[in-house]
This record gives structure tokens, sequence and C-alpha cells, in this order.
């Protein structure tokens, strides 16, 4: 058995390429098909652990999800962590190779897509077909050479390929044009279709440029996906650009947006509760006064320290404190809550030692091992469950860690909660998707009655939202004969 490839790229970045595979994905699964999500290559800090211990992409745990199935290491079998701006580490197959620089990974990619071509075989071996995500935009012409990541792959496997663009930013006829005229001829032979993503108006003001698109390229426009509001669905990597529109709510909080943040999507939960006022707090703004101060996880912990102290967060952190302001640190923010950070052998950058902030009597030492485990357990500070997941380098050790901020059903304990109990931290990313745990930090942090919200439920709703945005706007013939389906009933 071999499965059927359908590829979406993208003109640009954010185009909707993650959006649209997860929309693909459910409409295909609905009907009865056994599919699963690629991407090859994906450069991103927001990262999933897999049952058996392996990290990827969320985007692809989202589409995993849209599948009905397990995420698993071949649904990415390249993740680039950026820990510089010319740097990132290199993790294939679940785990850690290496750090390497733009010439080194550029040197590193053919042994890269070997593991690349190897997921995709076994992937096509298990499932009837695969919807596959490229990355940035196949017209990168610097980036063609060994390119593993869009129609290298394509041209590989031979497969066809949707290219999408995003009309909200502008553009979208010479996104579309400019994309076809710098690729190969046979990678431009492969494009069998267009959609067009995120509008928003009077569908036949634009139908004139779709004609003329069409009759340009002679290729089929599949669709116009209109712009979707309030859609519950975790981002790739880039922070949110939008606040929720919420009435006046009863707790706000407060996150730095680091330079390297990773998994800021343990924030979701929050964004989407309807008494919390979220603020993701751009470089350069002043910290805002709050009623929870959250520091979130890291790719580059020692170095956005500096940056939390160049920015004065520390002083702002201690007065928040001294006014009976609650903190909590997430992963790399639990480690920053401690004494000292050291990095002997330079696992995130330079080697050395931090010091840290002090809240918390604890010391973290950076290794090669990365921590990368799925928990549960329950809190140690309220009477509720907790469920998340764990991706660190650092093993932490301290008096501090007598008073954990959680017991996990495997035997460990988690994190640390201050003597007064205003400062906690924990290593325990997606601890908010659980709604009793989400719950129990808010009442901590001082919103006494807390509704109940379950993103995971919303996550799910909005995966719905999207295939039945499928169906309803896009040509469905077209995709059903491309999967290999005998029909598309609705």
């Amino acid at each position: 058995m071999s499965a059927r490839v359908l590829m979406v790229q993208g003109c640009t970045s954010d185009a909707g390429k993650s959006t649209l595979v997860t929309a693909l994905c459910r409409w295909a699964y609905r009907r009865g098909l056994r599919v699963a999500p690629f991407k090859p290559q994906n450069m991103a800090l927001n990262a999933a652990v897999t049952a058996d211990g392996g990290e990827i992409g969320r985007a692809q745990a989202v589409q995993a999800q849209a599948c009905g199935v397990e995420p698993s290491v071949h649904f990415n079998p390249v993740l680039l962590k950026p820990n510089s701006d010319v740097g990132a580490q290199v993790i294939v197959h679940g785990h850690p190779v290496a750090n390497m620089d733009a010439r080194d990974y550029h040197d590193y990619k053919r042994r890269a897509f070997d593991a690349v071509i190897a997921s995709h075989q076994h992937l096509a071996n298990s499932y009837e077909a695969l919807i596959v995500e490229g990355a940035g935009s196949p017209a990168e012409i610097n980036l063609r050479d060994r390119d593993i990541a869009n129609m290298g792959y394509a041209e590989a496997v031979d497969c066809p390929v949707i290219l999408v663009a995003d009309i909200d930013r502008g553009g979208v006829f010479a996104h579309l044009i400019g994309t076809l005229a710098l690729l190969a001829p046979s990678e431009r032979a492969r494009v069998v279709g267009f959609v067009i993503n995120r509008f928003r108006g009077d569908l036949t003001l634009l139908q004139p440029g779709l004609d003329w698109l069409e009759r340009e390229t002679g290729k089929p426009v599949l669709g116009v996906l209109p712009y979707l509001h309030g859609l519950h669905l975790e981002a790739e990597d880039a922070l949110p650009h939008e606040r929720e529109h919420k009435p006046p709510a009863a707790l706000r909080v407060v996150v730095p947006a680091l330079p390297r943040i990773s998994n800021h999507t343990d924030f979701d939960a929050l964004r989407a509760h309807p008494q919390v006022d979220l603020h993701i707090v751009a470089p350069h703004a002043p910290p805002p006064a709050c009623d929870l101060l959250i520091l979130p996880g890291s790719k580059c912990t020692r170095d956005d320290l500096a940056w939390l102290r160049a920015h004065a967060w520390d002083r702002a952190i201690a007065r928040h404190l001294r006014y009976g302001g609650k903190v909590l640190g997430i992963c790399g923010g639990l480690q920053m809550l401690g004494r000292a950070i050291h990095d002997p052998d330079g696992v995130e950058a330079a080697p050395g030692s931090s010091e840290g902030l002090g809240w918390l009597d604890l010391e973290t030492t950076l290794t090669p091992r990365k921590q990368l485990h799925r928990v549960q357990g329950r809190l140690a500070f309220a009477e509720a469950g907790v469920q998340g997941y764990e991706i660190h380098c650092g093993v932490s050790r301290g008096t501090a860690l007598a008073a954990p901020f959680a017991i996990l059903d495997d035997g460990r304990s988690d994190g640390a909660i201050s003597a007064d109990r205003q400062v906690m931290g924990s290593y325990l990313h997606g601890l908010f998707d659980h709604p009793e745990a989400l719950s129990a930090v808010l009442q901590w942090a001082g919103l006494h009655s807390a509704a109940t919200v379950d993103i995971r439920v919303l996550r799910e709703a909005g995966i719905e939202q999207l295939a039945d945005a499928v169906q309803t706007h896009l040509n469905t013939d077209l995709l059903a004969q491309w999967l290999g389906m005998t029909a598309c009933v609705p």
C-alpha cells in the first residue's frame, strides 16, 4: 500500500498552511479516510511530546488530532528550534542531534532529507492519504539548493501541490503569480490549484480577479476561505496578533514576550478565559500592573534572563511581589526564578553561569540530555488534577523542591512553591489545558469564582469549524479526486 499525497505550500510565511492542512485532515477523516499529517521540516519553538517520548512541532500534534490519531515523530521528522538569529537546535525523529548555524545545517540537509524520506515511506505504508505542509515559501530561491521542506520534497515523492495565499495582508494575486514565476518548470507543473485564505467582504467583488487568475495560469482556484473570527487553534510559532475581545475581566495576567519564548501555546486557555485579561507584553514595552505575572518557557534561558534584567523586569517582579501579586514560572521561567542557572556544556548558548532572580531556593544545571515526558498527577496546593508535558534540558536541585507544585503519577514531584505561596514554578507545559488545574491556579492568583474553560474542547470545535469551511468553500470534488476518494459525500 502507498498513500496518496497532497501537499500545501504557501506564498509566504503565515499564509495559512498549517490551518489549511488541519482543515483538510479533519475533512478527509470525517469521510472515513485513514489520513495522517506530515511536515518534512518545521522551524518553531512551540513543540509537543509524542507518546513514545519524542518532540515535534505543536502544529503537527494538532493536525494529528484532526486525523484522529496519536502524534508521532514521523509526522515532523525534522524540527529546528532557533536559539539565535543564525542558529538552531536540530531535532531529528524527535531527538536533538546538535546545535547548528545556518551553514552547518545546509551541509547537514542531505542527512536530514534521508530522515524525511524514511518517515514519508513509513507513513505512506501505514495510511491511505498524507496531507503535507510545506515551510515558508517555495519561492525562496536562495534556499532551493538542497531544499527538503517544499518543492525538493514534492519533486522527490512526485506529489501535487496546492498553493495558498493570504488575502488579508494584501497583494494576493502578486503573491500567487510571483511565486509561480519563481518556480522551475517542473515545480510549476505540479501546482494543481490555488486557495485564497482569510477573505472578508463581498466575494462577487473578488470574482473578476479569480477569473483572471485562472485564465492567466490555466490552474483552478479551489476556493476562497473566509476569515474565521474567534477560531481557537494553536499558533505554529508566531505570537498571536489579536487579543480576545472580552468585557472587563476580573484578573489581569501579564507574560513578557521573551526573545526566545517557547511554547506560548501554554497561554491559549488564559486567552480564551472570559474572566482573564491576558497581556503578552511586547519587547521594550513597560511591564504593566497585574494580578499574576507568568515567566514563560525559553529556548535560551540565560540569554532571556539577561534580557529581562536589561528591560527592568527583575525590578518590576520585585515591586509586583511587594504589593501582594503572584508570580508563576513555567519551564525556563521556573529556572529563572531560582538562585542560579549553570550551562557548563554550552547546551543552549556559550558555556557559563547566570545569577537567577532568587525567588526560589533552587539552582538549575543544563545538561545535553533533554527531558521529554507526558505526565499527569495532582497539584500539591489544591485538590485538582493536572496534565502536561516536559521539554527541558535543565535539572533543578534545592530546598525549594521540598514544597512541590505537583505530585506526578510516575512517582516524581514537579516544581516548587515559595514559603509565602506568592511564587510558584513548574516544568509542565500545557498545564492550563486541564480545566481543574487552570481553575486552581486562577484561584491562587485571586480569581475566587473562576468559570470552567476547557481549551481542548474549544480546539476541537475550531478543527470542526475548519472542516466545515472546506466543505462549504472549496472544490471538494477535486480534493476527493487527488486523495483517491471514489466519491465526495457531504
